[in-house]
């Protein structure tokens, strides 16, 4: 039995490529958003609330990315129908949301990006322009 695990975490560097991407996508859009990442556990390790951005969607992001990097899978995984229940049993923490996308590396699941201010679509594509940034699996 094993007692413990080799890991591979999300650097500040690694975050800030992501956060550099992701709000180059935005301004690409001409779409401003929330964008928020976690680690594995769902701790924020960084965020940005671009200009123009609604400040409630910062809420969102960060539901979004902690759905992903929770359930290892893209928000949109969540049913439908399930949806509501979930996001009324968690007090909004668990969201079905589009714009959430778990981040792995190698195969290997380190957290979790939230996007949140746009479409979905537009929300999806600036989290996969972050994912892009350091390699992630896609």
């Amino acid at each position: 039995m094993a007692f413990t695990l080799d890991t591979k975490h999300l650097t500040h560097a690694g975050v800030l490529a992501m956060l550099n991407a992701a709000v180059a996508a935005a301004e690409a859009l001409g779409q401003p958003q929330c964008i928020v990442i976690v680690d594995a556990s769902g701790e924020v390790l960084g965020e940005i609330r671009m200009t123009g951005a609604k400040f409630l969607s910062r809420k969102s992001a960060r539901a979004k990315a902690r759905t992903a990097a929770s359930i290892g899978a893209p928000t949109t995984a969540i049913p439908e129908a399930a949806r509501p229940h979930i996001a009324a049993a968690t007090g909004g923490e668990v969201t079905g949301l589009g714009g959430g996308l778990p981040i792995r590396v190698d195969g290997v699941l380190i957290g979790g990006i939230g996007v949140g201010s746009g479409s979905a679509d537009q929300d999806i594509d600036v989290a996969k322009a972050a994912l892009s940034a350091i390699g992630a699996d896609d």
